[in-house]
């Protein structure tokens, strides 16, 4: 049986809430180790790599590239253990 991991945007620090979810690096159904990147933000200050916390595959984006994320807000979705035929938690 698999179980589900959220993937949160992290805290930028400096004061920084939030960001501009400029890319998904990994597309829903990718295999992800953990510390590979998944996403990439842009904040005020700078480009930063979000990184899997966590082994598993990609079941879902939360937010739209394109779209401003805030720290703590649900970004995306693994699943940790084995997958049905289609790359789906049985």
């Amino acid at each position: 049986m698999s179980s589900e991991i959220e993937g949160r945007v992290p805290s930028f620090g400096h004061g920084l809430a939030e960001a501009l979810l400029v890319e998904w690096v990994a597309r829903i159904g990718d295999q992800v180790a953990r510390g590979d990147v998944v996403a990439e933000v842009e904040t005020d200050k700078a480009t930063t790599e979000i990184v899997a916390e966590r082994s598993g595959r990609v079941t879902a984006h939360c937010a739209s590239a394109g779209t401003i994320v805030r720290s703590g807000e649900l970004l995306y979705r693994l699943a940790e253990g084995p997958l049905d035929r289609e790359g789906i938690q049985e």
